[in-house]
């Protein structure tokens, strides 16, 4: 028994401790009073490789987005999920609206994903061409003005061709495609027309200028992300500032990660690449070839790179990594530890959102699925547990009697629990077990896209975020806006209530200090989980109203011999 309450100390204190990091740590968010403008490639003296690197070096003031995009010359896109435009100077990808998500619940206006460099908060995309004979060799630049060619407006069913001349008898141009959902194929053909061969490398990079609001927690990763050669890698916007990271591999891809929101580029196939994630004014996630695309006389070569600039749905990702045959894209979503059973346990989650059309109802039955899951298992640890709640009187009597010999107290008690087939550490089992599970759940209800904006009933209007609801106002019957500490809403009130009366149900611990530390944990915990995504209350308050007419059921039929 006093195993279990040191195994159920142990669990709460990891959720105090977590609890905590979440909720009083302050994010990191870096201030950059510069934006950065990115230069073309030179030679990369550090290595023995005539690769060349893609490099950072001037900035420029900072303007607002609505004026630099109007004064830029522009060609627009739209598709059923974005809209934005490329601006020809650079021929970056720097203006990006997801058309299907509001920025807030009662703000009808869209995420802004991507922004112009120009601006404060800058976050774009180029493609080119580098060579290790600059000196010789003129290939575009950030600020070299690109000319359409043909067709202005970017759809599905409508590519844009852009051409940059570099007057020295090569024409770069870039074929741009965008399909329905999130995905720009960008297609760059070199012409040679000199009397020499050229070898150029074809690369692209993704460029934020300061870091974004983040949450700081272990269970999401916000940063950078990769996968070379099937391995991968996260990394964190602090971590880039201390030290840059080089990856070299045959096959993969890279991007930045936000929590619903990602960028990625995905070098041709088969083709072996070098990447960077590093910070040098802004933060840049990039890759290049290892080997140069050689262009004879009078002849012309391309290269293909994949950019996506996506919601982060889990079907088109997946799809998107079935159907462009990208290895582990999957990853891209924060599946985290228990991915094995959290991204199944999102399929059945989204199955019965589509069937209920309420993912709070969902939820529910997901948990009612999951107590099922584990009726056998907690039937076992009930009546194990209702047999040592009838028998604490016959063990305060048993201890009192043998209070001056601990061997012949611990026989008699080995006795009894022999004599009534009670396994003390039974209870400790499903515990340990579900843990997995709760914490699959929690993972999943934290990063779906899908869930976010989802109603409950009443006043639960976003399951992804806390119950709005607070005691401290009389839940609105007062006209005060406490402070975001003193928002204790009803789901969080009634799962502390829950947890209380499901722990009057349990033994008692022997140990008096033990009991009243155990009777002030449901207060505690409804303090702490008050801010977390109201689904996930939800859940917990569900799941805690099954387990307590579980084991008063259990209580009521059971019986000892002892009296």
């Amino acid at each position: 028994m006093e195993f279990k309450n040191v195994i159920f100390a142990i669990v709460l204190s990891f959720a105090v401790l977590l609890s905590w990091s979440l909720f009083f740590e302050t994010p990191q968010v870096e201030k950059q009073n510069e934006n950065q403008q990115t230069e073309v490639v030179k030679k990369n003296n550090t290595t023995d490789s005539d690769v060349p690197t893609v490099n950072t070096e001037n900035s420029t003031p900072a303007i607002s987005r609505e004026k630099s995009i109007k004064g830029s010359d522009r060609f627009h896109f739209e598709n059923k999920n974005v809209k934005g435009s490329i601006t020809l100077k650079g021929a970056l990808i720097d203006d990006i609206v997801f058309k299907n998500y509001k920025k807030e619940i009662n703000d009808d206006r869209k995420v802004v994903y991507l922004n112009p460099k120009e601006t404060t908060d800058g976050y774009f995309i180029e493609t080119g061409w580098a060579t290790s004979n600059l000196e010789k060799v003129s290939v575009p630049s950030p600020d070299s003005e690109w000319k359409v060619k043909g067709n202005k407006k970017l759809s599905p069913s409508n590519p844009v061709t852009i051409e940059w001349n570099n007057k020295s008898g090569l024409i770069f141009r870039k074929k741009i495609e965008l399909d329905d959902k999130f995905l720009f194929k960008v297609t760059q053909e070199v012409q040679n027309n000199t009397k020499e061969k050229v070898e150029l490398y074809p690369y692209a990079q993704i460029t934020r200028n300061q870091s974004p609001d983040v949450t700081n927690f272990y269970i999401l990763h916000e940063g950078f992300i990769g996968v070379f050669d099937e391995q991968l890698e996260e990394i964190d916007y602090d971590d880039i500032k201390e030290k840059k990271e080089k990856y070299s591999a045959e096959e993969g891809w890279l991007g930045i990660t936000d929590k619903y929101w990602m960028t990625a580029l995905v070098p041709e196939n088969d083709q072996s690449f070098k990447a960077e994630f590093l910070y040098k004014n802004a933060f840049k996630a990039n890759y290049i070839l290892n080997k140069p695309i050689v262009v004879s006389p009078s002849s012309s070569k391309t290269a293909e790179t994949k950019v996506f600039v996506a919601a982060k749905e889990v079907r088109v990702v997946d799809g998107y990594a079935e159907s462009e045959n990208i290895k582990k894209f999957d990853l891209v979503i924060d599946w985290g530890w228990f991915y094995f059973f959290t991204k199944p346990l999102f399929f059945v989650m989204d199955y019965l959102f589509h069937l209920t059309k309420n993912f709070g109802i969902a939820i529910v039955l997901v948990t009612a699925s999951v107590r099922i899951l584990f009726f056998p298992l907690a039937n076992y640890s009930f009546k194990s547990m209702a047999k040592m709640k009838i028998l604490q009187p016959e063990m305060l009597r048993l201890k009192e009697l043998h209070k001056d010999d601990k061997v012949k107290l611990q026989q008699e008690m080995m006795t009894l629990y022999k004599r009534e087939k009670v396994n003390p550490l039974s209870g400790c089992l499903p515990i340990l077990i579900q843990i997995p599970f709760f914490f699959a759940i929690y993972k999943m209800l934290f990063i779906s896209l899908e869930m976010r904006h989802q109603p409950f009933f009443g006043w639960i209007k976003d399951l992804s975020a806390q119950d709005p609801t607070s005691v401290f106002n009389i839940f609105g019957l007062i006209p005060w806006d406490p402070p975001s500490f003193l928002i204790i809403g009803v789901w969080p009130i009634l799962m502390g209530a829950t947890m209380f009366l499901q722990q009057k149900l349990n033994p008692t611990p022997p140990d008096p200090i033990q009991a009243k530390i155990f009777m002030f944990f449901p207060l505690f915990l409804t303090i702490i989980l008050a801010p977390f995504p109201s689904g996930l209350v939800v859940y917990w308050t569900i799941n805690n109203i099954l387990t307590i007419a579980q084991q008063w059921i259990i209580i009521k039929r059971t019986t000892v011999k002892t009296k």
